[in-house]
């Protein structure tokens, strides 16, 4: 097959023929994953059987390339790829057959996957994947297993069996439901054994497998079955009626983009609290028009309510969405909370009597009982997860799961997975163990935090120290080009992870750049209605912003310089605070606000008696708004000294004329780089630890204060001056 619709054809001959075997495994891997129609995010898996020297021998023996647990297919290389001695794992049969002849199949299961360590070729150390037996106890030399909505949309019709035999002519054979591991990969095993002509197996509920003795000829194969499902699935849904008849047609109309923003922004704070109750979560917004399609329709209560099929999907989307039945026509966005209130209360009783019904005498603890998706007529869908990267896998899977929906409607009738198998693979001991062996979470994950003034100087210092604790920065500054800016260095470093059709704001990674003016509060309300649309809420601020204005040449300071500099330093900071505070008692989480005050506040100095003053107005403010956040927000504040290097508030100008003021011998011509480090040492040599103050210094008081470290510590100021003696309390 030449022409692809419904799949892209990315093999390149040339690329190809320049790899190695394995080289030329991760390249199959890597254009298969390319494409989400053909699998999702981390789902999916590709091997291929290679003649290799045993190092302990020489000789040649037969290994088994797969890739192992966790990763993805689309960025896999070598590394991600478990080796294992084909011969050991075909001979590990004989004693799963002695185990489950005893009655012990489930626990016979999971030994095998610690076996799997001792068929391991030349100490590969990637663990294998449940899904090994399957690659291996196939006849193909390379073998593809995929999660194609368009395969699986047939998986999970009531009648798949039948659909399979009747779209792929006998060429694709069919296994029912079985958990991924030993007993489906001999089930596998045994219809290739009895079917020698097959090279594709449907797996109830679950995906496809294919395979075949080249490795390009595996790729295409691959293609052609999910081509072959996309346009039959295609014309039934035509036949139909299309687009206009999927899920039962309209029931609700959508919101326009700017209400449907603006429901979003208002609730999202709220619901992002009601759901962290456990553990803080991130959001991610989608209200595209195929999501819109399927929550708007009459079919979604009764769709929703089923949850999904697939293993891979509901692991991150829960056993269902929640789904909530709220008119936009007609009802409003109190009503939209009432209503979500009730339903969260219901899926929290139904996830408990779900766990409750299907649990193991040794099944883990119950765990989180929120829902991670949630369905909104009009509005679309809001997606959750413990990052933002997360968040936006789960609305991935949940896109997926309503493409599979949609197709095994439209060519016969969608089937959940029961209830049990769902359990068994939510709760499975092994997945369990995997989740124990995870790394512990960093000190500020789960985190959205504000820094204001993040384009420059200590703001951009503090973005950077708080991300690598694990915390979502939301970089603002006046010039929205230096937040974007610092925000692109994060995501550089971090990566962005995958895009989904949402707000444009909830395609963020773990850093966004927006535009804030913190002396005019519909900025700053717009900023923080932005960043509950990109996150769903958020939990500290740092403003860092500040502005020192140098007098005339006569050492006055003009009338609307005095008011600028109390307008930044004090007032902006109250108003963040105030417009800050309304969501934060709608989110209900406990946060941090965290002010920028200064040496200065307590050192009286000629020349700069505005911004010394407002700096002392900036200390109180500190204590005030202690009081008035408590108990939910703690207040603090950080008071530097002169920082000079990398300092938005000491260009070249003021650098000369602080040398001038304190007679430090310099030149017209002279560097900037010099000008600033003698001004920088000028003022280290005034302090007791006699080391330049740096931004850096600035930013890990600004992390101390947002972590729980100093959780008892509120109305305070932390001074990182050096030592400056003339700012000591008296």
């Amino acid at each position: 097959m030449s022409n692809y619709k419904y799949v892209s054809h990315l093999w390149n001959d040339a690329e190809a023929a320049k790899l190695d075997p394995v080289g030329r495994l991760v390249y199959r891997s890597n254009q298969l994953g390319a494409d989400q129609r053909i699998t999702n995010t981390g789902g999916g898996n590709t091997s291929s059987k290679i003649v290799e020297k045993d190092p302990l021998t020489g000789t040649d023996t037969q290994v088994l390339w797969v890739k192992g647990s966790g990763g993805d297919l689309r960025t896999s290389n070598r590394e991600n790829f478990s080796s294992l001695y084909q011969d050991k794992l075909v001979g590990l049969q004989k004693s799963y057959a002695a185990r489950a002849d005893k009655g012990l199949k489930s626990q016979a299961e999971d030994d095998m996957v610690g076996m799997y360590n001792h068929a391991t070729f030349n100490l590969n150390p990637r663990a294998s994947s449940i899904d090994t037996p399957l690659h291996s106890f196939l006849p193909g030399k390379h073998v593809d297993h995929m999660h194609p909505n368009a395969i699986i949309s047939i998986a999970a019709s009531k009648n798949c069996e039948a659909l399979t035999k009747e779209i792929f002519a006998g060429k694709m054979a069919y296994v029912k439901w079985m958990r991924p591991g030993f007993e489906l990969g001999l089930a596998m095993q045994e219809i290739s054994r009895k079917q020698p002509d097959i090279k594709a197996i449907m797996m109830g509920q679950h995906g496809f497998i294919s395979w075949a003795d080249d490795d390009k000829a595996c790729y295409e194969l691959t293609l052609a079955m999910i081509e072959q499902a996309g346009a039959y699935i295609d014309a039934k849904h035509q036949a139909k009626g299309g687009d206009a008849k999927v899920f039962g047609g309209a029931l609700y109309q959508t919101l326009d983009t700017e209400k449907r923003h603006a429901a979003f922004a208002s609730i999202l704070p709220w619901l992002r609290g009601q759901v962290s109750k456990e553990k803080r979560f991130i959001g991610t917004v989608q209200d595209d028009e195929k999501i819109l399609r399927f929550v708007n329709s009459k079919d979604a209560p009764r769709l929703a309510e089923l949850g999904t099929s697939c293993p891979d999907h509901f692991l991150r989307t829960k056993i269902k969405p929640l789904y909530v039945n709220w008119n936009p026509q007609t009802e409003d966005a109190a009503a939209l909370k009432t209503k979500l209130a009730a339903a969260l209360e219901q899926y929290r009783k139904d996830y408990a009597a779900y766990y409750n019904a299907c649990k193991r005498p040794n099944s883990p603890a119950m765990r989180d009982p929120n829902p991670t998706v949630v369905l909104i007529p009009g509005l679309g869908m809001i997606a959750w997860g413990k990052d933002k990267s997360e968040s936006r896998v789960t609305a991935e899977f949940y896109n997926c799961a309503v493409e599979v929906m949609r197709g095994a409607e439209a060519i016969d009738q969608y089937i959940a997975l029961p209830q049990q198998e769902a359990f068994d693979i939510e709760y499975w001991l092994l997945e369990e163990a995997k989740l124990k062996r995870m790394p512990a979470e960093k000190e500020l994950a789960r985190q959205v935090i504000i820094v204001v003034g993040a384009g420059s100087g200590i703001g951009k210092e503090t973005a950077h120290r708080l991300v690598k604790e694990g915390a979502h920065i939301v970089c603002v500054d006046k010039n929205v080009e230096a937040a974007q800016g610092t925000a692109k260095e994060i995501t550089d470093k971090l990566g962005s992870g995958i895009g989904v059709a949402g707000t444009g704001l909830s395609n963020c990674g773990p850093a966004i750049g927006l535009s804030g003016d913190i002396m005019d509060r519909s900025s700053i309300r717009k900023m923080l209605d932005q960043v509950a649309l990109a996150y769903g809420g958020f939990d500290s601020i740092c403003v860092t912003a500040g502005i020192f204005v140098s007098p005339d040449t006569t050492g006055h300071i003009p009338d609307d310089k005095w008011a600028l500099t109390f307008a930044l330093n004090v007032t902006g900071s109250y108003l963040v605070a105030d417009e800050a505070f309304k969501t934060w008692k709608e989110q209900g989480l406990r946060g941090n606000l965290v002010l920028t005050t200064s040496a200065n506040a307590a050192v009286a100095k000629k020349g700069s008696v505005a911004y010394d003053t407002s700096k002392a107005a900036a200390n109180h403010l500190v204590r005030e708004m202690a009081m008035e956040l408590s108990p939910l927000i703690r207040v603090n504040g950080v008071a530097p000294a002169t920082v000079v290097q990398g300092s938005a508030m000491f260009p070249r100008d003021r650098v000369i004329a602080s040398l001038a003021k304190y007679n430090i011998p310099y030149t017209d011509d002279e560097a900037t780089d010099s000008l600033t480090t003698k001004l920088s040492r000028f003022y280290a040599d005034r302090t007791l630890t006699k080391n330049p103050i740096t931004p850096a210094d600035q930013a890990e008081a600004y992390f101390l204060l947002v972590t729980n470290r100093l959780s008892k510590t509120t109305g305070q100021v932390i001074t990182v001056d050096g030592g400056l003696h003339e700012a000591f309390l008296r």
